[in-house]
């Protein structure tokens, strides 16, 4: 990582306090990207609020959820950010065969309208800064406004945690590989 984790004891109040927060929340725990928006506390917490919001309260099931993490993984070549989505992916449900396709960057065989709607959507809206009018209108018709907007929101969240584990070179556990080729 670019900047040294900081420790509990170098940590100002307001980190404590958003490190505090997270770790009290559903997350759990201090995600790595959090701890390297500490440098400054008021993005890091209202990043992380926004993290657990699209993460677990979107109207979005988690397999949908889930694959547009992925998708969003795969289009930054973040490589944390896959190996943890990745294994929640798949205890969420989303078949091996989905998951190994995004990998390879090859379009998966999607049955269900609504995960072919959040891929359409996702890939479009990575990949050329706009979502085609059938595009838009199949996901506001398997998503309902609302989950579109979540959507947009979980994507854009999303860029910035893969963002943000890029820039900062935020490396995978020891051991570890994402499985992801550049």
């Amino acid at each position: 990582m670019r900047f040294k984790p900081l420790a509990r004891d170098e940590m100002s109040e307001a980190q404590l306090r958003v490190v505090d927060d997270a770790i009290a929340g559903k997350r759990g725990t201090a995600p790595p990207p959090l701890m390297a928006w500490l440098h400054s506390p008021e993005l890091a917490q209202r990043a992380q609020r926004l993290g657990e919001f699209v993460r677990f309260d979107t109207s979005l099931p988690p397999p949908l959820s889930e694959l547009a993490i992925l998708i969003t993984a795969r289009f930054w070549t973040s490589h944390y950010e896959w190996y943890a989505h990745k294994r929640i992916g798949l205890k969420a449900g989303i078949d091996p065969l989905v998951v190994d396709a995004i990998a390879r960057r090859v379009e998966p065989k999607l049955a269900d309208p609504k995960a072919r709607a959040v891929y359409d959507f996702s890939k479009a809206l990575h990949e050329t800064h706009a979502v085609p009018a059938p595009v838009f209108a199949a996901a506001v018709k398997e998503l309902g406004r609302q989950g579109v907007v979540e959507l947009i929101g979980m994507l854009g969240y999303y860029t910035l945690i893969s963002m943000t584990l890029n820039a900062f070179e935020i490396g995978l556990p020891e051991g570890e590989t994402s499985g992801l080729e550049s």
